[in-house]
């Protein structure tokens, strides 16, 4: 017969391989539902990524015909003011009928403003092109090996797609974007899912200086002007680089800034923010490139988020 002791000590050992046991399984539970929310936001993306590129390949191809035939326009039309002022050289006195045809068309105002006209559309495609390259740059699929490329170019691609939300609006002062960029060699990386990162911290910098305007007039707003500064540098050794993004937002308790990476954890009201972006981003950092995912705020003055990937 077991004494009423051995009972009471076999129940202890059992509580605590059950507790011990549920615990395991709670982890594993925690890490099939991220590793599945992982392999949907990887499986969008990627449809995504394939969808813009597509696009930007169809944009790409009318544009630049336009782009093309734009400078020949351009060629021709000085050909013809040039045969114009030769005519009104050589025969000052033209019939009534082109004269009042002249006045009418103004021909004077038209000469001076269609170059205008057709630097702006120059401008306007040009504007088109620098969108489309950027698509596919931050688009690009990844393989299944890292691949060597240019981080600044990722970063400026992301930057111009988030062009729309940093110019401002009538009740907002446009956000001011810094760069202090160093002078970085190609790293081994998955271009594709840093370019995920770079979008979800500046989005969510983008989200906390508008956030930080909430209950303040227009002129306390101008006061602080709202910036973004991104800075880029190689550590000492030179064996992994740095990015820092920083924003002058809202900024983060420290109770926040504990959780602000855990799955599902969002600080943003409800179908504002899902709780991924930051979680998704850190496991890109950390899993993906080896590297870290850190952030240092503080209330009222901003946050800070650091990556350091190896370059190779």
């Amino acid at each position: 017969m077991k004494t009423h002791l051995q009972l009471r000590n076999l129940t202890k050992n059992l509580e605590q391989r059950v507790a011990e046991r549920t615990a395991k399984l709670d982890n594993a539970l925690r890490e099939l539902q991220e590793f599945q929310v992982q392999l949907v936001k990887q499986e969008k993306m990627s449809v995504l990524g394939q969808l813009v590129t597509g696009i930007a390949h169809e944009i790409n191809n009318p544009v630049s015909c336009i782009y093309g035939n734009l400078g020949h326009a351009f060629i021709y039309f000085q050909n013809m003011i040039n045969l114009i002022n030769l005519y009104q050289h050589h025969y000052p006195e033209p019939i009534a009928q082109i004269q009042n045809e002249i006045t009418a068309m103004d021909l004077e105002y038209i000469s001076s403003d269609l170059p205008n006209m057709i630097s702006s559309m120059r401008e306007g495609i040009q504007r088109i092109r620098d969108i489309s390259s950027s698509l596919r740059i931050f688009s690009r699929a990844d393989t299944e090996n890292k691949v060597k490329c240019n981080i600044h170019e990722g970063i400026d691609s992301t930057l111009l797609i988030l062009k729309h939300r940093l110019k401002g609006s009538e009740n907002c002062p446009p956000i001011e974007i810094i760069k202090n960029y160093g002078d970085l060699p190609l790293i081994e990386c998955f271009p594709g899912q840093l370019n995920q990162v770079f979008m979800n911290l500046l989005a969510n910098a983008i989200d906390a200086i508008e956030e930080s305007n909430t209950g303040r007039s227009i002129d306390e707003i101008q006061e602080n002007s709202h910036q973004i500064v991104i800075q880029t540098i190689l550590n000492t050794n030179k064996n992994f680089v740095v990015i820092k993004i920083k924003d002058n937002g809202l900024g983060m308790s420290d109770e926040i800034q504990k959780k602000i990476f855990d799955h599902l954890f969002t600080t943003k009201a409800v179908g504002k923010g899902t709780g991924l972006g930051l979680s998704i981003a850190q496991q890109i950092i950390v899993q993906k490139h080896q590297g870290s995912l850190n952030v240092n705020s503080i209330i009222g003055k901003g946050s800070e988020f650091t990556i350091t990937i190896p370059t190779e």
